[in-house]
């Protein structure tokens, strides 16, 4: 095996110079230097993994099969600290899950954190956490029992507490190179043209004075988190080197944050910049030749035809994995319209794309849920992009009495009806409204909406992602309103502790807890032994002739099913017709033709039939 990194290289070496050459012209040295990076890292990756890439490379579809499915969680919210994520291995296995994401790790400085998007030193875990020898232990046992780890590595920023900053602070000019600094205004007034704002109300501008050196310096997110400068290639090496060594701690997936900020150019709005596909695809390389069995998740939140370019090209691919993030905030709209055409529309887009793209599909996660609708189409439907948003957004916070939705805004812009949403699944489909009304029937109808939901995510072709507390119907935690350094910051109605308590409750099985948590695990068991939701599946949408309901047909190897979904809260007909048999509805066993599908209010079933080859 020792010459297994030089072959690999060679494989890559003439694309991966050419395209750092281009991004760095006449930088060959620190092309070098790159290179030993990549052999350094290779060397120091221990016996286990490299058997791990092995496997994986002979088998590069490992992840694209219906039996890996995840969930992303907090560490001091679901256990307190690495070790304690260890002890509750059982939990997660007992769910189904195999894909597991920690969130944000590495240290921060509390209170200027972002939710741990604020990187002080990427070779350390925040203290209260554990140790990064923690993580390789947790990482070893996961896989023992066959769980993936993911982790986030945040690439276009670092805190401004990190070891770099600090040094650019005191007058280094090494370190200010490798941020954004100018000693007048006159070229940030630029870059504010063109740029947009990301949070608008919390963080407005780009750049933040730093009155103490005199200095503007690039803040695209908030002012403590100082944007890197990728047109040094001293970052791009020294970055490389430390996504390395997460993979080398045993990581399986690296999540990519913020990927389409990361290359900056003046009279450009600094975001897709054909730079950043470039660096992407370096780092796709870059696994390839040290760490095979490693994937890359993009973080792109934006419109579907600025995401799919992150997958590359079958010949040359960039990410391994994009979030279906349209499809979620779809889904969520479909919710409040209980009108599918919107949604239908975005499965038939999603479904026409080729079945090498893996979408990771999510109801709810860390972040808010933005409108990036599509609102040209919707604008048939008499749908105007502000007035929807406010629609939207009243729904989900329930300001009508007939609005089930106990979520809260973020970054609220009433200008330009731009607000994001928060909140817990069971708060958004009516859990928290109608328990605390202690209105049986409304609640029962509730958790069926949160059950539909999830098992339309599941339906879809990628990898489905729970969020941590979603599967025993876990509420907002509003306790965040009374911590100063939480509480101008609504994402953390999300964001709280895990209810150990509440999960106990899923061993009752007259609870709602046990409804939801039993409901999710089936699907998860169900989803795992057919290979009808592998992605290499046929998938379409089949015409319900009913606004309210959605229909999803998938094939694959003699395996057929017909899923059908109702986003109404009344009973509802899909007038679908499939002349080909009995089928069998997954959750129930029964056996039925497929005419005429009748559904309660947000019911949903799985209907399949094994064809004889």
């Amino acid at each position: 095996m020792e010459n297994e990194f030089k072959e690999r290289l060679a494989v890559h070496y003439d694309e991966l110079k050419w395209l750092y050459c281009e991004l760095y012209s006449g930088c060959e040295d620190f092309f070098e230097d790159f290179l030993d990076i990549l052999e350094d890292s290779y060397e120091k990756r221990n016996a286990n993994l490299k058997k791990r890439d092995r496997l994986r490379k002979k088998d590069q579809d490992w992840y694209k099969r219906s039996d890996l499915s995840g969930m992303m969680l907090y560490v001091d919210a679901f256990a307190g600290n690495l070790k304690g994520v260890k002890d509750k291995l059982d939990y997660l296995v007992e769910t189904g899950v195999n894909y597991l994401h920690l969130m944000p790790l590495l240290d921060t400085t509390d209170g200027k954190s972002d939710g741990g998007y604020a990187v002080s030193d990427f070779r350390r875990i925040k203290p209260s956490l554990g140790t990064m020898e923690d993580l390789e232990e947790l990482t070893a046992v996961c896989h023992k029992r066959g769980i993936n780890i993911c982790m986030d590595f945040v690439m276009n920023h670092t805190s401004e507490d990190h070891e770099w900053a600090k040094r650019a602070r005191a007058g280094e000019k090494e370190y200010q190179d490798r941020y954004f600094f100018f000693e007048n205004y006159d070229i940030p007034s630029i870059y504010e043209q063109y740029c947009p704002q990301v949070f608008p109300i919390s963080a407005p501008g780009n750049f933040t004075w730093l009155p103490e050196i005199d200095r503007h310096v690039m803040t695209t997110f908030y002012p403590y988190q100082w944007d890197l400068n990728y047109r040094n290639p001293v970052v791009l090496n020294e970055m490389t080197d430390n996504l390395l060594n997460l993979a080398n701690k045993g990581v399986d997936i690296v999540r990519i944050d913020a990927v389409p900020y990361i290359w900056k150019e003046l009279y450009t709005n600094c975001r897709n910049l054909k730079q950043v596909h470039s660096i992407v695809r370096i780092l796709r390389m870059v696994t390839e030749i040290v760490c095979p069995g490693v994937l890359l998740l993009g973080e792109v939140v934006m419109e579907p035809d600025k995401v799919v370019p992150y997958f590359g090209t079958v010949e040359k691919p960039e990410c391994h994995m994009l979030y279906n993030v349209t499809t979620m905030a779809s889904t969520w709209h479909t919710v409040a319209t209980m009108d599918v055409r919107l949604l239908k529309r975005q499965m038939d887009i999603i479904s026409s794309l080729p079945k090498e793209y893996t979408f990771l599909n999510y109801l709810r996660c860390h972040d808010d849920i933005g409108w990036g609708l599509d609102y040209e189409w919707l604008k048939q439907l008499g749908i105007e992009e502000v007035a929807h948003k406010k629609y939207l957004n009243d729904f989900f916070t329930g300001k009508q009495w007939n609005f089930f939705g106990r979520g809260e805004l973020y970054n609220d812009d009433p200008s330009l009806g731009d607000a994001r949403l928060c909140g817990m699944t069971a708060s958004l489909c009516g859990i928290e409204k109608f328990s605390y009304e202690k209105n049986e029937e409304l609640l029962e109808q509730s958790i069926r909406c949160a059950l539909m939901l999830h098992a339309y995510m599941y339906t879809q072709s990628g990898i489905p992602i729970l969020y941590s507390g979603d599967e025993i119907g876990q509420e907002n935690d509003y306790s965040y309103h009374e911590d100063p350094l939480k509480c101008q910051d609504s994402r953390y109605l999300h964001r709280g502790g895990f209810d150990w308590k509440k999960a106990e409750k899923r061993k009752d099985k007259l609870s709602t807890e046990s409804e939801i948590y039993s409901g999710i695990q089936k699907m998860i068991r169900l989803r795992s032994g057919c290979k009808v939701f592998e992605s290499g599946a046929d998938v379409w949408t089949v015409n319900t002739y009913n606004d309210h309901v959605l229909a999803i047909g998938r094939y694959y190897q003699g395996e057929k099913l017909i899923a059908v979904f109702n986003f109404s809260d009344e009973p509802e007909t899909a007038w679908i017709s499939e002349n080909d048999g009995i089928y069998a509805e997954l959750f129930t066993g029964e056996k039925r033709e497929i005419v005429n599908v009748e559904l309660p209010a947000y019911g949903y079933c799985w209907l399949y039939k094994r064809f004889e080859q």
